[in-house]
Formats: C-alpha cells, sequence, structure tokens
C-alpha cells in the first residue's frame, strides 16, 4: 500500500528562517515531548494500545523518538537529509509487511503523532516570542518530516511485499510442480512444502488443463479460483484446484467466466497426493478437444467422457482394432461404408431393434432392414457374436467421434 505523496513538498526546500538555537531547546524536551506524543497514538491508535513490553511498544517508543530527532536534526542542518533515521522508517516498514500487517496503523500512528508533535513544539515556540514566520517555518518542517519517514516506511513495506510474494509464488510453484510429478508423491513432502508456501493441503483437488493462448496478453489471463495453483507457463498451462466439489466454487458458469472463454478440461476429482492423474486425463481431453473428438470450446469435463477417454488411451491399439473389426466395411464406397457404419452401431446400441434405429437416424425402418441384409453379408455369423459387437461397438464409437489411424 503506497503512502500518498502530499503536494507541495518540495525535494530541497530552502533553509526556513528558523532559529538554528531553537534546535537545542527543542531536543532539551525530545524526551518529554515523545512521552506525550507516544501516549497520544496509543490512544487514538488501537494497534499501537498494546502491553508495555509489546513488540508494537517498542516500535512506536523507537520511531516517535527517530521523527523528533529528525526534526530537530532539519532546524538544526537544514541540509541534513535524515538518511538514517530514512532508514530506521524503512526497516520499520519492512516489519509490518514481514508481519504480514498492513501499513495503516503505521500511517495513522505517524498522522497522530506528527499532528501532536507539532502542536507542543509550535506552543514552545509561541512561549518564546517567535514571529509567524518562524512558527509557519515550523510547521513546514513539521509536514516535511513526516512525509519523508512515511515515505521511508512505505518503501520499506513495499518493496518486502514485492519480495515475498515473488518468494510465495516460487514456493507455490515447487509445490505446484511436486504434486504433478510422475511416480508416487509423498503427504509428508506436500505438507511440507504446503506449508511453507502457505497453502493449506485439501483431501481432494482437480486439474484444469488450458488451451494455450495464441499471445500472452494479461486481460486474457484466467481468474484463477480461490487457493488454486497456477502455472501459465507450462504447454498447456494448467490449474490445480483444491476442494473441486465442495463450497461451489468449481461449479458452472462462475468458473466458465473466470477463465475468459479459454478453452479448458477439467481432469477428474482425485487426492491430493494423485493429482498427476487428474493432469494426464485432462491433458488428454484437451487434446481431443482440439481434434474434434470432444467439444472445441467450453469447459469439458473429463468425468462426463471417461468411456471417451478410455477409449483414447491407447490410440495405436484402438487404431488394431478399428482396422481388423471393420476391414469387411472396406469393400463398399465411401459414401455407402459412413451409412452402414452408422446403422451398425445404432442397431448394436439398442439391442438390435430396428424401430429404434429407424427413429435414431430418421430413416424408413425398410431402409433400416435393407442395410442389415448387406452387414449380414459383409459380416456373417459375427454380427451375432458377444465379444465381436463389443469390438464393434469399440470401433464404430471410435470412428463416429472421428477417429483415424494415427
Amino acid at each position: 500500500m503506497a503512502v500518498p505523496t502530499p503536494h507541495g513538498v518540495p525535494d530541497r526546500p530552502g533553509t526556513p528562517p528558523v532559529p538554528p538555537e531553537l534546535a537545542e531547546l527543542l531536543r532539551f524536551q525530545l524526551a518529554a515531548v515523545a512521552d506525550e506524543v507516544e501516549e497520544e497514538v496509543r490512544r487514538q491508535v488501537p494497534e499501537y494500545a498494546r502491553p508495555a513490553d509489546g513488540t508494537y511498544r517498542r516500535n512506536l517508543r523507537s520511531g516517535v523518538v527517530q521523527a523528533l530527532t529528525l526534526f530537530v536534526d532539519h532546524i538544526a542542518d537544514p541540509r541534513d537529509d535524515g538518511g538514517g533515521i530514512a532508514a530506521t522508517y524503512y526497516e520499520l516498514g519492512r516489519g509490518e509487511a514481514l508481519e504480514g500487517r498492513s501499513l495503516d496503523a503505521l500511517q495513522s500512528a505517524l498522522r497522530v503523532g506528527g499532528l501532536h508533535a507539532w502542536r507542543l513544539m509550535g506552543r514552545t515556540a509561541e512561549e518564546l516570542g517567535l514571529d509567524s514566520a518562524v512558527v509557519a517555518a515550523l510547521g513546514e518542517l513539521a509536514f516535511r518530516t513526516v512525509h519523508e519517514v512515511a515515505q521511508a516506511a512505505a518503501a520499506g513495506y513495499a518493496e518486502t511485499r514485492l519480495r515475498s510474494s515473488d518468494e510465495l509464488e516460487r514456493r507455490r510453484r515447487r509445490l505446484l510442480d511436486l504434486l504433478l510429478e510422475d511416480g508416487p508423491v509423498a503427504l509428508e513432502a506436500v505438507q511440507d512444502l504446503a506449508h511453507n508456501a502457505r497453502w493449506p493441503v485439501p483431501r481432494t483437488v482437480a486439474v484444469v488443463a488450458l488451451a494455450a493462448a495464441p499471445d500472452r496478453r494479461e486481460e486474457e489471463r484466467p481468474l484463477a479460483a480461490a487457493g488454486a495453483l497456477v502455472d501459465m507457463e507450462s504447454r498447456p498451462p494448467r490449474m490445480l484446484v483444491p476442494d473441486p466439489d465442495g463450497s461451489g466454487r468449481f461449479g458452472g458458469r462462475a468458473f466458465t467466466l473466470a477463465l475468459r472463454g479459454r478453452p479448458a478440461a477439467v481432469g477428474p476429482t482425485v487426492a491430493v497426493t494423485e493429482a498427476a492423474q487428474s493432469l494426464r486425463l485432462a491433458t488428454r481431453a484437451l487434446g481431443l478437444m482440439g481434434r474434434g473428438v470432444l467439444p472445441r470450446q467450453g469447459v469439458v469435463r473429463c468425468s462426463d467422457h471417461l468411456s471417451t477417454l478410455l477409449l483414447y488411451g491407447d490410440e495405436p491399439l484402438l487404431d488394431r482394432l478399428r482396422a481388423r473389426v471393420l476391414a469387411p466395411l472396406d469393400t463398399v464406397s465411401a459414401g455407402q461404408r459412413d451409412r452402414l457404419a452408422e446403422t451398425l452401431l445404432a442397431w448394436l446400441l439398442s439391442g438390435s431393434n430396428v424401430p429404434d434405429v429407424a427413429v435414431r437416424l430418421h430413416v424408413h425402418p425398410q431402409t433400416v432392414r435393407y442395410r442389415l441384409r448387406q452387414l449380414e453379408k459383409l459380416f456373417g455369423d459375427a454380427l451375432h457374436d458377444p465379444h465381436t459387437r463389443l469390438d464393434l461397438i469399440l470401433a464404430l464409437r471410435a470412428e463416429s467421434l472421428g477417429a483415424r489411424p494415427v
């Protein structure tokens, strides 16, 4: 969270008309002012209202003293850039980021403390009878001081958050690589990496294989589901989703919209240590989508197409089966072959019911009977053998989906 930069703050302000001897007087009062500022911050900023031995209390005291010292140093020597104190606030900002807190509390403390310190020191200036120009200069210095320490804290906070985010991303990539590697994955190893990656280990996961985009425009990057581990650099890009069947987080239209129109295949839900199996089937399904065997667009769920995935698990073997059992159809013309193959598959799936076949194919029952007589001549008794019928269903089903020899 960036600290807003106040307008009108010069990078190298000129020397303000403040008597340097005022610095010594204010330095003498510094401890007492620090006590009051600390108390005011603790009263107004709940995060700093902690026990006296708390980390917040120690950081608060140090920060107040450092900021007041910087203010007084600016009076004593306006050319001093306050580098040492800026480093202190840089470290305070880093500490907030490392503790996983927002920068809001520290910013609030700076605003409250700066205003209260200005009131106290401005009162001292008035008691000394300093003219309005000097009082105005002190106000400018107070404003500049708060601005400088806020910038330093914000810089430390932002850089640490960036580094922390990059490191967390690297840890999650290592975790994803472990989960998706071939071979057995030990749950203990997953738990160790997951702890370092701040990723709660779910009981089940599913892997989504995404169609690669022609370019890598950020606006086409999918929106990951909650807790998902994503690798857009792999081919195909992939996303591991925890607890895909729970809380509706993986459901329907919302998930499709999150993919921003990118075709995807969702692997089956598996145990977290078996994620590679989900990826394997999702990748196979995505390949079949690209060939038109499965729908080319939208989201295809492997659980809805298990028989097709099984059928295409060994395509060279499938082609051998198709070539062997459908060889009789190679003796007829291409057009006749397609009609006979379609009729034969419908007949086998309908339990040899001719009227049902006619309804499925939108033809007259006599047409079906005519084609069946042709098939009887081509296949003979094999049409009534249970084992051959199963082989025929598999081969014809593959052909209907568009299978061709690899």
